[in-house]
Order: structure tokens, then C-alpha cells, then sequence
């Protein structure tokens, strides 16, 4: 009886010390919706969508220019000699190969200006990250897209949005 007692009591305790060290805490985040949803993450998505839409209405503007230029060059098909017919269609294909130049350029612009804010935003992210997480002993934080399914008490995306605006309330993207 008295071995009895003695191994519940140690089996009781053991199964206390490692329950109180077993316990870690464990929240996610949207990184996502903090993204898109801090004040710098909207700021540069608006910029990088005014950007788009003023250089879409340039190129709208330049292809009707172009498609201009060669339906005029097609009605005096008849009227220009072969050689001048040349040099306008070679003129008129430059002007097109320069087009397709600069609107390539502007597309790897914008997604190049979009990766670095994504970059920049996470730069500032992580210390965040860290100092919540020591200041309320976390010991894993998860991004929401890996998670199947969480309790809403564990979300911290409010929090890291919070202090992401205090801390970084734009970016600089031009």
C-alpha cells in the first residue's frame, strides 16, 4: 500500500510538470489582410492602381494612334510608291516595337514597385512580430493560410495592423 501511494503521487506529479511545461501558446495572423489592409498597404496599392489606370490611358491613346497611322497608311497604298510604302511600314513597325517596349517596361515597373512595398511592409512586420510575441510569451504564430480551422481569440491581425500604422503609416514607392 505504501509503494502504492508513493508511485500515484510521483506519477500525479510528473503528469503536472509536464502538462504546466507542455503548455505553449499559439496564435495566427491574416498576413494577407494586414497587407492589403494596413494604412501602408492600401496607400501603395492605390498609388500602384493610379499608376496603372494613368499609363492604361496613355497606351489606349498610343494604339489608336498607331491604328490610325496605318489605316491612313493603307488608303494611300495605291497612291505611294513601293519604296516610300516601305519606308512608312518600317517607320509604322518601329513605332509599334517601341510601343510594345515601353508598355512591357511599364508593367515590369509596376509589378517590380509592388514586390519591393511587399517587401518593405513585411521588413516591418517582423519586429513587430517578434516583440508581440515575447511580450505575451508566443511561442508559434502561424499565417491564417496555413490553418484549417482556429479560434477567433487567437487571431492577432488587428493588433499587428494597429501597430503597424503607428509604426510605418506609408510606404515610398516612387
Amino acid at each position: 500500500m505504501k509503494y502504492l501511494v508513493k508511485f500515484v503521487v510521483v506519477t500525479l506529479f510528473v503528469l503536472v510538470c509536464t502538462y504546466a511545461q507542455a503548455e505553449q501558446k499559439i496564435v495566427y495572423i491574416d498576413m494577407k489582410y494586414v497587407l492589403n489592409n494596413s494604412k501602408a498597404g492600401k496607400g501603395a496599392q492605390d498609388y500602384l492602381k493610379k499608376t496603372l489606370q494613368q499609363n492604361q490611358k496613355e497606351f489606349v491613346n498610343t494604339e489608336k494612334e498607331l491604328k490610325k497611322e496605318e489605316s491612313d497608311l493603307l488608303e494611300k497604298k495605291n497612291i505611294l510608291t513601293k519604296e516610300e510604302y516601305a519606308k512608312k511600314t518600317d517607320i509604322l513597325r518601329k513605332k509599334v516595337i517601341d510601343y510594345q517596349a515601353s508598355r512591357r517596361a511599364s508593367v515590369d515597373k509596376i509589378s517590380r514597385q509592388r514586390a519591393e512595398a511587399r517587401q518593405n511592409l513585411i521588413k516591418q512586420i517582423n519586429p513587430i512580430l517578434e516583440s508581440y510575441s515575447k511580450e505575451n510569451n508566443i511561442t508559434l504564430i502561424f499565417d491564417k493560410k496555413f490553418l484549417v480551422m482556429g479560434n477567433t481569440d487567437l487571431d492577432i491581425t488587428n493588433i499587428v495592423i494597429e501597430k503597424l500604422n503607428k509604426v510605418l503609416p506609408s510606404l515610398n514607392l516612387e
